[in-house]
């Protein structure tokens, strides 16, 4: 083994793996030495409030201010100290007093609990996975407009159980993804006067260490650090994560369901899309011609783990009286893996869609290789004129079926079938086995969507120097 620090033990921080599995924006928000300067800077907040309601000296809160910054304390003694106590936070609080000039450091951390500082921290940390979260997802949904907008009508196979179903226009696929999109849109902006919030408590949810100005406190405290204020502590309420966590798992979800299908789309089989390619990408250590749709699989890989931080947020649900650090311990390995996971699957499909090619003349000859079968509603309904809806069904259910068997045309064992073929004349004969005239109102329903896609991001521009 060479002499390396051994440092890199989670794949989010893999020099060689771990941009597959975080963003450089995920990992600035849950760096490590980030999160201490954090919570220095919630220390240095608590106090300034408190000098404010002349809980303590003013000086007091000049001192622990100029004091915050991680660059002044010895991180060793701060490790040590995490060892020593086996306190995730005396140990900073203890080198971070010592930093303080006269004695100041005396009134760090007055009246709180760890976990009012711990929770407080994780709050702010997923404000910016949020703020993160929306710029992907505002850049996604200009994507993919413009995709379902380009190909609102053309024509391709609507698939149903992986089987040939109906014609549909291929924007009607995008479309889709859009709308699933901007309900997320909704999710986030609903959580976060749920979610993102202070915690400052104390010890067992009472306040009582700051005396009779706790809520006053709370008020300023909250809004010094830009986060809403709770009602009461919530050291064993901890739906709001779980809601944080499921919501990016869903996020996470869709960007796999968008993935999953350009992955499918693009086998040759289809040849109906394709993702961006690259002279020197390489698909296999073997077979030289492989193009693997990588990065679409990379997605799913992203959303199968976003889903397994989620069951583990639910199970920090569950905690006993007023403080219980079980759940904590366990939001600080699902709340920064999920984030992570779900904007590196956002980024990731964004990247793919937008490199993303749609083979039109595939997909109309696609459509044209089964249109006798998808063509079999459009001719129940036409002959359910003359017969009825279920007997039509059954007759035209008899003959697709034996022209699959037989692999003969359904429209050749139609017009072999005197009875049937003599309620319909020609012409209408021919509209119904051509495809192009039987996509519904795909068109309208993609350019509604898009509608309504475009009037929420002209609401909401995408801020400039995003990620």
């Amino acid at each position: 083994m060479s002499d390396c620090a051994h440092e890199r033990g989670h794949i989010t921080d893999s020099m060689f793996y771990g941009d597959r599995y975080a963003t450089p924006a995920s990992r600035e928000i849950f760096c490590d030495v980030c999160r201490h300067q954090r919570w220095l800077d919630i220390e240095a907040a608590l106090a300034t409030a408190q000098a404010e309601l002349g809980m303590i000296p003013e000086a007091a809160a000049e001192g622990i201010t100029a004091s915050a910054h991680i660059e002044l304390l010895d991180l060793d003694a701060v490790r040590d100290g995490i060892n020593t106590s086996g306190h995730s936070l005396v140990g900073l609080l203890r080198v971070f007093q010592a930093a303080c000039p006269d004695g100041t450091g005396e009134f760090v951390h007055l009246g709180a609990t760890t976990q009012d500082i711990q929770d407080t921290g994780q709050a702010l940390e997923i404000r910016d996975v949020l703020d993160e979260m929306d710029v992907l997802v505002r850049r996604a949904i200009l994507r993919i407009s413009t995709l379902a907008e380009d190909h609102a009508g053309t024509i391709a196979l609507g698939r149903t159980h992986a089987q040939p179903a109906l014609p549909i226009g291929f924007g009607l696929k995008p479309a889709g993804w859009l709308d699933e999109l901007l309900r997320h849109t909704e999710r986030l902006a609903e959580l976060r006067p749920r979610v993102v919030v202070a915690q400052l408590a104390g010890g067992a949810g009472t306040m009582a260490g700051f005396g009779s100005q706790g809520l006053e406190l709370l008020d300023r405290f909250s809004h010094r650090l830009g986060l809403g204020v709770p009602a009461l502590g919530w050291h064993v309420a901890r739906d709001r994560v779980a809601e944080f966590t499921a919501t990016m798992a869903m996020l996470a979800g869709t960007a796999a369901r968008i993935a999953e299908e350009v992955r499918v789309l693009s086998r040759p089989e289809f040849a109906e899309v394709s993702e961006a390619w690259y002279h020197g990408k390489v698909g296999s250590s073997t077979m030289p011609h492989k193009r693997n749709p990588e990065r679409c699989e990379q997605v799913v890989v992203m959303a199968r783990l976003a889903a397994a931080q989620a069951g583990l947020a639910l199970t920090g649900m569950v905690g006993d009286h007023e403080r219980d650090s079980r759940s904590l311990r366990i939001e600080w390995a699902c709340v920064p893996d999920v984030s992570h996971y779900a904007l590196s699957a956002m980024a990731i499909i964004t990247e793919v869609l937008d490199g993303l090619t749609v083979h039109d003349d595939r997909c109309r000859q696609n459509v044209r290789r089964v249109a006798d079968q998808v063509a079999s509603e459009r001719l129940m309904l036409a002959l359910g004129r003359h017969l009825g809806k279920q007997t039509a069904h059954e007759r035209v259910y008899e003959l697709s079926q034996d022209a699959q068997d037989r692999d003969v045309s359904l429209r050749e064992l139609l017009d072999a079938d005197a009875e049937l073929s003599a309620l319909l004349d020609k012409e209408e004969t021919e509209l119904i086995f051509e495809p192009s005239g039987y996509l519904g109102a795909s068109v309208e329903l993609t350019h509604r969507t898009v509608r309504t896609a475009r009037k929420w991001l002209a609401e909401r521009p995408i801020p400039a120097g995003g990620p």
